[in-house]
C-alpha cells in the first residue's frame, strides 16, 4: 500500500510539471539515411570516442533500420539452419527428392534435382548478400564497404583475404547471437506498437473524459505508459536498435561468407583455398553433390580441402551460372507462368472430388472458366470416347481409385506451390509476424523443385484432364443415384 501511494505521488509530481496534458512521444533517435546510398566522406563526423562498447555515445547506430536488418538476419539464420548436417542428410535421404510427383513430372534424375536445390540456396544467399552490400555502404570500415567485391572474389575463386568465413564453432556462436538480436528486435517492435496504442488511448481519454472521471483513468494510463517506456528503453539496449552499422554488418558479412563456403562444401562445388576449419564440420554422410558436371568428393571419410578439385568459374561467374540453372525450360509450367494458376486449379478439383454431391451448376461453370484452352480441348476429346452416361457403381469405384492415385502425387506439388509463394510473401510481412510463424514451427522450407514450377506442362495437363474426366463421371453418377433415390421415395409415398 505504501509503495502504491509513493508511486501515485511520483506520477502526480511528474504530471504537475508538464504544461501539455497530452503525452510526449518516445525519445527515438533520428534514423540514419538509407544504407543504399553511401554518405559523403566529408560529412562524417570524426569519432573521438575510442570506447566502442559504449553504444549510447556512438552515433553510427541502426535506429529504425534495425527492424529491416533483423528481417535480413532472420533469413540468413534460416539459410544457415538449412545447411546443418541434419538438414542435408534429410535432403539426400528423405522424401524431398523422392516425391512421386517430382519423379513423374519434374525429373527422375537425382543429380538434376540436387542441382536445383543447390542453385536455389545460392540464389537465396545472393539476394540476401545484395541487401548486406547496400548496408555495408554506410559503414565506417573501408573493408566492409568493399564487401560486394570481396564476396564475388570468394565465390569465383575461393579466396577469403579478410578471413570472414568462420569455423563451425565460431559460426554457431554468431548464430546464437543473431537469434538473440532478432528476437529482441521483434519484441521491441511489438512493444513500440503497444506504446503507441497506449498513448493514443491516453489522448482520447484526456479529450473525452470529464474532470471527475479523468483523475483515476488518466493517471493509471500515464503510469502504464511510463512503465512501457522503460520496457522499450531496455529492449533498445538489448536489440539491434542501438548497435552500430559496422558491428552488425560484420556479423552479416561473416554469415554470408560462411554460408557460401558451407554450400560449396556440402554440394562439392569446386573452389580454391577453402578455410581449413570448415570441412571437419560436415560429416561425409551429409555431403551431397549435383552430378557429374560438378566435381564430386570422396564419401569414405571426413572431407579434406585437397579432395576438392579446383574449378575455373565460368565467364558469368559463380552466382550467374547458378541463376541460369533456375531458369525453367520451355516445356515447363514455370516457363509458361502457369504454375500458380494450375496449383489453384488442382486444389479446387481436389475439393470437388471429396464432395461431388455438393457441386452445383455454378461451381461447374466456375471450374470450367479456370481451364486454359489446351485443357479444354483435351477434355472435349477425352469425353467423346469415355463411357460417361452409364451409371455403373463398379466404374464409379474405379474412377475414385484412379483419381485418388493421381491426387496422391499431384496434390502435394500444388500445395507446395502455394506454400512456396506464401514464403515469398512472408518476406514482406513485418518482423513480429515472421517471428511468430518461426516460433510456431510454420517456417519449414519448400524448395522450388517440389512445386509445379519445373513440372512438364504436357504431363501436368494430361493428369489434370484425367481428373476432370473422372470428376465429370462421378458428378453425373452421384446426381443419377440421388434422382433415383428421390424417385423411389416418391413411388413409395404414392403407393402408401
Amino acid at each position: 500500500m505504501a509503495l502504491d501511494t509513493w508511486l501515485i505521488k511520483k506520477v502526480k509530481s511528474a504530471l504537475s510539471n508538464r504544461h501539455d496534458p497530452g503525452v510526449a512521444k518516445p525519445n527515438i533517435p533520428p534514423a540514419r539515411p538509407s544504407p543504399s546510398v553511401k554518405p559523403p566522406v566529408q560529412n562524417k563526423k570524426p569519432n573521438n570516442n575510442n570506447n566502442h562498447n559504449n553504444i549510447n555515445k556512438n552515433d553510427n547506430v541502426l535506429g529504425i533500420l534495425s527492424f529491416e536488418i533483423a528481417g535480413l538476419m532472420s533469413k540468413l539464420l534460416h539459410l544457415w539452419h538449412s545447411l546443418s548436417d541434419k538438414s542435408l542428410i534429410r535432403l539426400h535421404n528423405d522424401s524431398i527428392l523422392s516425391l512421386d510427383g517430382v519423379r513423374k513430372i519434374v525429373s527422375p534424375d537425382e543429380s538434376f534435382l540436387l542441382g536445383l536445390v543447390c542453385a536455389e540456396m545460392v540464389e537465396n544467399l545472393r539476394n540476401a548478400a545484395a541487401s548486406v552490400a547496400r548496408l555495408s555502404l554506410s559503414c565506417d570500415d573501408p573493408g566492409l564497404c568493399e564487401f560486394a567485391q570481396a564476396l564475388e572474389e570468394f565465390a569465383n575463386t575461393g579466396m577469403d583475404r579478410r578471413g570472414w568465413a568462420l569455423g563451425p564453432k565460431e559460426m554457431e556462436s554468431v548464430a546464437k547471437k543473431m537469434d538473440r538480436y532478432v528476437k529482441a528486435t521483434a519484441s521491441l517492435q511489438r512493444e513500440i506498437h503497444e506504446l503507441a496504442a497506449m498513448e493514443s488511448s491516453l489522448r482520447k481519454a484526456v479529450q473525452m473524459s470529464s474532470a471527475a472521471e479523468s483523475n483515476s483513468k488518466v493517471l493509471d494510463l500515464r503510469q502504464k505508459i511510463l512503465w512501457q517506456r522503460e520496457e522499450v528503453k531496455s529492449l533498445r539496449e538489448r536489440s539491434l536498435w542501438a548497435r552500430s552499422f559496422d558491428m552488425v554488418t560484420l556479423i552479416l558479412v561473416q554469415s554470408v561468407f560462411t554460408a557460401l563456403a558451407r554450400i560449396k562444401l556440402a554440394f562439392c562445388l569446386g573452389g580454391r583455398n577453402y578455410p581449413s576449419t570448415l570441412p571437419c564440420s560436415l560429416s561425409a554422410s551429409a555431403a551431397v553433390h549435383p552430378g557429374p558436371h560438378q566435381h564430386t568428393c570422396s564419401m569414405s571419410g571426413p572431407l579434406k580441402p585437397e579432395e576438392v578439385e579446383e574449378n575455373t568459374p565460368p565467364a558469368e561467374g559463380f552466382f550467374g551460372s547458378n541463376s541460369k540453372v533456375l531458369k525453367p525450360p520451355e516445356s515447363t509450367l514455370g516457363n509458361a507462368a502457369l504454375a500458380h494458376h494450375y496449383a489453384g486449379l488442382i486444389i479446387v478439383i481436389e475439393k470437388m472430388i471429396r464432395s461431388p454431391h455438393l457441386i452445383g451448376l455454378d461451381e461447374r461453370e466456375d471450374l470450367y472458366s479456370m481451364l486454359p484452352g489446351s485443357i479444354r480441348s483435351a477434355l472435349r476429346n477425352r469425353l467423346r470416347g469415355a463411357r460417361m452416361w452409364v451409371a455403373d457403381p463398379g466404374l464409379a469405384v474405379q474412377w475414385r481409385e484412379a483419381m485418388g492415385r493421381i491426387l496422391g502425387w499431384l496434390s502435394p506439388l500444388a500445395h507446395n506451390t502455394i506454400k512456396w509463394q506464401s514464403e515469398r510473401s512472408f518476406e514482406q510481412q513485418n518482423l513480429v509476424q515472421r517471428m511468430n510463424k518461426i516460433s510456431n514451427g510454420s517456417n519449414s522450407t519448400v524448395f522450388l523443385l517440389q512445386t509445379l514450377h519445373f513440372a512438364n506442362k504436357e504431363k501436368a495437363e494430361a493428369a489434370i484432364t484425367e481428373l476432370l474426366v473422372g470428376l465429370n463421371y462421378i458428378w453425373r453418377f452421384e446426381r443419377e443415384m440421388m434422382a433415383k433415390a428421390l424417385f423411389d421415395c416418391a413411388n413409395k409415398q404414392h403407393h402408401l
